[in-house]
């Protein structure tokens, strides 16, 4: 009945997304340029917002968790097909800064639309989820986090510096995985590990990457 659904979103806590990563993934592996990119940003941010919004607040969600975007430019997918000769075209971690860039510009728009959600809907407790800032963590320092085989070579693919290999992704003929998988915070060249997730999922739940903090109850 209505309103039994009405009080389970009450009672719930809802993850939007994370939404946004393929919508850029695409494009950008066909050649767009960061430009064309950011124009497509406040489309994606309306999208977000109007799952939010529509399908959750106006349907009775009162605690929401909106994930921004992952450092892109450390993932070893990108690391391999827009490698750069450039040194300066890297940062200290080894990830390619345009990209990161790109991730921020988006998370700072999609952190302004959230802003505006919250004044909109008071009764709702709308809360950003910093996935950006907890992985970046990991790149910072990967050995240590216990990622002692590092964290922008993928521990399963078909060879090369990242071990990322467009013809030889992980699972198909040329490839193989490592033996062991907790000490890379990169499974495939585009998702991370378990280990590396559960990082992430910890600096979400303990602090300090989500903004306002989430508040579990105490039994």
């Amino acid at each position: 009945m209505r309103a039994d659904c009405s009080n389970y979103f009450k009672r719930s806590l809802f993850l939007v997304g994370e939404i946004g990563g393929n919508d850029y993934n695409y494009p950008f592996f066909v050649g767009g340029s960061i430009k064309q990119l950011q124009a497509l940003v406040p489309l994606v941010v309306e999208a977000i917002v109007s799952a939010t919004t529509k399908m959750l607040i106006e349907e009775g969600a009162a605690e929401l968790v909106v994930p921004g975007n992952l450092p892109i430019g450390c993932s070893a997918v990108y690391l391999t097909l827009f490698q750069s000769p450039n040194k300066t075209s890297y940062d200290q971690n080894g990830c390619l800064k345009k990209y990161n860039a790109f991730s921020k510009y988006h998370n700072a728009q999609l952190k302004l639309a959230l802003e505006k959600l919250r004044q909109k809907y008071p009764q709702a407790k709308i809360i950003y989820a910093d996935y950006y800032g907890a992985a970046k963590q990991l790149f910072h320092a990967p050995l240590h986090h216990g990622f002692t085989n590092g964290a922008v070579k993928a521990c399963c693919g078909g060879g090369g510096p990242y071990n990322f290999n467009n013809s030889a992704r992980c699972g198909h003929t040329g490839s193989k995985s490592c033996n062991s998988p907790s000490t890379f915070a990169n499974w495939d060249g585009v998702h991370l590990t378990e280990a590396a997730y559960r990082y992430i999922a910890t600096g979400l739940i303990d602090g300090p990457f989500t903004s306002p903090p989430l508040q579990f109850p105490i039994d």
